[in-house]
């Protein structure tokens, strides 16, 4: 089994996919660190031997960060953006769409579910 970056990747899928499991790679980084580190994008991991395992692990530590480091990295931009107080960090702490879109109505990922309206106490029967 292949573990590259601290993730195993699964056996019986294509080199060009299974690379996508390891945060911070998506499918055009994944080409391109194939196309350096001269591995057939269609071979199943299974397939793979030790040296280009190796030389997909030597170019994805040259170029840049993935995994943990990308998570810090993220994770402390928004702690900077809270901390400074901007409208960005604002929108951070409360749990609110940061990229300018509309909550009036939708917004329902980033908000959670509905809150269920609080019943209100019967003042019509109160008065009669």
């Amino acid at each position: 089994m292949a573990r590259i970056a601290g993730v195993d990747l699964p056996r019986n899928k294509h080199v060009d996919i299974a690379l996508t499991y390891i945060y911070g790679i998506g499918n055009p980084r994944s080409a391109r660190i194939l196309k350096q580190a001269n591995v057939e994008p269609m071979k199943k991991v299974q397939d793979l031997g030790e040296d280009e395992v190796n030389r997909i692990r030597q170019v994805i530590e040259n170029e840049g960060s993935v995994e943990g480091d990308l998570r810090k990295d993220i994770s402390m931009n928004i702690k900077r953006l809270i901390e400074i107080g901007s409208y960005r960090g604002y929108r951070h702490r409360r749990n609110l769409p940061v990229r300018g879109q509309r909550t009036h109505t939708n917004a329902r990922t980033r908000k959670g579910p509905r809150k269920g309206t609080v019943a209100q106490k019967k003042k019509a029967a109160a008065k009669t």
